[in-house]
């Protein structure tokens, strides 16, 4: 396995020695991490609504998970291509594009498809275009920024996914005073000046690596890539916990706690915020300690936290305690997984390898609030949902803590 991953990094071209200016690449960096705010705050929107949603619409505890799922697996499997055309074409193009393709489900949501569940979906199905502008920005950064510094930069650009705790913090808010059209109107006036801000400043890096292959024979290419499936596994655990809680907890809480819609919307604000704010550690780690400790510390704190809330104990303080840990982990490792990415992956591939490994934490975000749904309308209890996810934690964890470490040594 030590000469499979050798043997990727060869098929590499070597790095452009005449890298871009420190000075421009920050400045880059932080309008890339503005538009995966932005687009993931469009992506976010229908999950504080949920609760809401249920209640006026009559929908069951599964609908109600479907409904904040589907825009989940769409922006997870649309990052595929997306992450192909962004290796062809450059983030100065794809961030501009996604943006402005993702006010139209915005402005469809708002105004006209939230008067049924079918209508709901339907929009959700779209809002997914938002999700795909992380395979967008991780290639974009990638090529900025030297490799001993890719784990933070990455990590930073990871903050973006900040943009649910602004859709957390402000949707029943603004639904509450203006009225149910009034939180679209404002992300999709706000995706609009993105858009045209990022077609006028964006720079893609000097000496980018471009691929001349076909898409298909690329994505094959990705796909024969050990790195690709070992990355793509840990994300689905990292990135989709986080994703499914971030999409599920408001529904959690006022099922399981008893908590308003607005009290759980915060307490969801805090979760991601503090995901966010650890996922630029989680890479800062990564290059100082490798990338393979951090997954393995961080994975043991999530199947610590999943064990402990499985039981239902009180909110304050034990079940507050672990679903903090749950989100200090899981950013953390979010940002280990592709500060691991950054250091294994071909350059010239790297867009279309971020696409299929955030893909996979996209899906694997998909699948729990599904399971929660379920076995909540099943059983009256959300135990086992937690205990599964902690099993899933110690699975992720024992492959890193073996064969991983072996394959990546040093890493």
């Amino acid at each position: 396995m030590v000469q499979q991953v050798s043997e990727e990094r060869d098929t590499a071209p070597p790095e452009h020695t005449d890298g871009p200016a420190p000075g421009r690449a920050w400045p880059m960096l932080a309008l890339a991490t503005a538009g995966f705010a932005v687009n993931f705050w469009a992506w976010a929107l229908l999950s504080p609504l949920g609760p809401r949603f249920k209640e006026s619409l009559g929908l069951t505890s599964f609908e109600q998970s479907l409904l904040v799922a589907v825009p989940v697996v769409v922006g997870s499997l649309g990052r595929i291509p997306v992450g192909a055309l962004t290796d062809r074409y450059g983030g100065r193009v794809m961030f501009p594009l996604v943006s402005a393709a993702t006010i139209v489900p915005v402005l469809y949501v708002g105004l006209a498809g939230h008067s049924s569940l079918a209508a709901l979906l339907a929009g959700g199905f779209l809002l997914g275009i938002g999700g795909t502008s992380f395979a967008v920005g991780v290639p974009f950064v990638n090529a900025w920024f030297p490799p001993e510094r890719r784990g933070l930069a990455i990590g930073v650009f990871g903050m973006g996914m900040g943009g649910t705790a602004i859709s957390a913090l402000s949707t029943v808010r603004l639904v509450d005073a203006y009225g149910t059209a009034a939180p679209f109107l404002i992300t999709a006036a706000v995706l609009a000046v993105y858009a045209v801000a990022a077609a006028l400043l964006l720079r893609d890096a000097p000496g980018r690596a471009v691929p001349t292959e076909p898409f298909a024979r690329r994505l094959a290419s990705t796909l024969r890539l050990g790195t690709t499936w070992q990355a793509s596994a840990l994300y689905a655990v990292a990135f989709g916990g986080y994703v499914a809680f971030s999409v599920y907890l408001p529904t959690y809480l006022k099922t399981g706690y008893g908590l308003t819609q607005s009290d759980a919307a915060n307490r969801m604000a805090g979760f991601v915020l503090l995901a966010v704010a650890m996922r630029p550690v989680g890479g800062w780690l990564s290059d100082r300690v490798g990338p393979v400790r951090v997954v393995t510390g961080t994975l043991a704190v999530v199947l610590a936290a999943a064990l402990v809330q499985s039981s239902t104990p009180a909110l304050t303080p034990v079940g507050t305690a672990a679903f903090l840990s749950l989100a200090a982990a899981l950013g953390a490792g979010s940002g280990a997984v592709f500060a691991l990415v950054a250091l294994l992956a071909p350059v010239n591939r790297l867009g279309s390898v971020t696409g299929v490994v955030g893909a996979a934490g996209g899906l694997g975000g998909f699948v729990p609030p599904l399971v929660m749904g379920s076995l909540y309308g099943t059983y009256g209890s959300y135990a086992l949902g937690l205990l599964l996810l902690g099993a899933v934690a110690a699975a992720a964890l024992t492959y890193t803590a073996t064969r991983l470490r072996r394959t990546a040594v040093g890493r």
